[in-house]
């Protein structure tokens, strides 16, 4: 019985083990099917890549596409938001920066244009000290008006950001672009302080372009009242009106020779005193000082760039 048991127990193994053989082989399919569908794909394959628009499969795929595309439209459509949600974090940081770009590029602009005018006066005035330079064969040193006041018992000066180191010294001529603006009066290593020609203090010797006469120009000590009065020391000549006074100075007085002063524009006369006064306009307006040139010697050492008698900079 035993043998007979463990035979039919090693025989029913077998049968089950051959049964799932069995079942496997159904699910299976056959390699000739398989070998079909290869054959069907490679063959719709070469005919679409080989027939273009008119593909044998064209029908097919546009009968497809109209039933499937709508479908497709409307998913696109529901999950857009959600995929577009990063790229909307990113596209929004991106824009913010841009955003401030521009405003900081709008602002240097905005500076741009407000202080345009300012330079392009300042620029001027610079031309205008080359060409002083030339026409005065004097060597300059540039300098910018830094503050106006009192100092000690004069009333009208003003202060320039160039001093000593600049090669500046005291009773040095300062112009600018349109005439004489006074003498300098001290010196530190970087400043000097300068009398205005209008000061009541300041006496300059003037001469009249159309006679060559001769005399001393006072200013009356006002920026507001910034005319002058010229005494001829010849009292029987009388200026003419509109006639050009320049300094008759020497190479080694406060003011040098030839520099511009003003235009005579009245002429009064004393019977009293028998003498003649000529009012004078002055070329330079005092209350818009800014840019100034001091006369040095050719080739004075300076701590910045000196417009030499030929309008070069060196």
């Amino acid at each position: 019985m035993a043998g007979f048991g463990g035979g039919g127990a090693t025989g029913g193994r077998e049968r089950r083990w051959r049964g799932m053989d069995r079942l496997d082989s159904r699910n299976r399919p056959p390699r000739s099917l398989l070998v079909a569908l290869v054959l069907a794909s490679v063959t719709l394959i070469t005919l679409d890549f080989h027939g273009g628009t008119d593909s044998p499969v064209e029908p097919a795929r546009r009968v497809l596409g109209e039933a499937f595309g709508p479908v497709e439209a409307g998913t696109a459509a529901v999950i857009r938001p959600f995929t577009a949600v990063p790229s909307w974090f990113r596209t929004k940081g991106t824009l913010s920066d841009e955003i401030r770009d521009l405003e900081a590029e709008n602002s240097d602009l905005k500076s741009q244009v407000a202080t345009a005018g300012f330079d392009k006066n300042r620029l001027e005035e610079y031309d205008g000290l080359t060409q002083s330079a030339e026409s005065l064969g004097r060597a300059l040193v540039p300098a910018r008006v830094v503050a106006y006041g009192s100092s000690q018992s004069f009333s009208n000066t003003v202060t320039i950001d160039a001093g000593s180191q600049a090669g500046i010294g005291p009773d040095m001529t300062v112009i600018n672009n349109d005439g004489l603006v006074g003498r300098v009066l001290r010196v530190t290593r970087t400043t000097a302080t300068v009398l205005l020609i209008i000061d009541q203090e300041s006496n300059v010797g003037g001469r009249v372009g159309s006679s060559l006469e001769v005399g001393f120009v006072q200013g009356r000590g006002s920026v507001a009242d910034d005319e002058l009065d010229l005494r001829l020391v010849d009292d029987a000549v009388i200026p003419a009106k509109h006639d050009t006074v320049v300094t008759w100075g020497s190479a080694e007085g406060p003011y040098q020779r030839g520099v511009p002063v003003g235009r005579v524009t009245d002429v009064y006369s004393s019977l009293i005193e028998s003498s003649q006064r000529a009012v004078i306009e002055p070329f330079v307006n005092f209350s818009a000082l800014d840019v100034v040139g001091v006369m040095v010697p050719t080739g004075t050492t300076s701590d910045r760039a000196v417009i030499e008698a030929d309008g070069a900079m060196r």
